[in-house]
């Protein structure tokens, strides 16, 4: 158990924190869920249209720090490339 005050600080900050982080991500996976949806039911203009709104979210989670750069850029990168195989 934290004894020093500075500790007992960070404790409630973390707890703060993970709410937050916790939030950006399921908010997230909702945008690439919508993608994904999309592309299951083959709507092309759907799909590419809910891409556009994922990728500045995803990016977003990268500059906040829940999510590593290079993960966010994989999932774009195959995202983009599942839209561009419905043509």
């Amino acid at each position: 158990m934290a004894n020093t005050p500075q500790a007992k600080k960070r404790i409630r900050r973390n707890e703060r924190r993970a709410e937050i982080n916790g939030a950006r991500v399921s908010r997230i996976r909702t945008f690439v869920k919508k993608v994904e949806l999309a592309l299951a039911t083959g709507d092309k203009d759907a799909a590419a249209t809910a891409l556009l709104a994922a990728q500045p979210e995803m990016m977003r989670g990268v500059s906040k720090g829940v999510l590593h750069k290079n993960t966010v850029s994989r999932k774009i990168s195959r995202l983009t490339k599942r839209v561009a195989a419905l043509a």
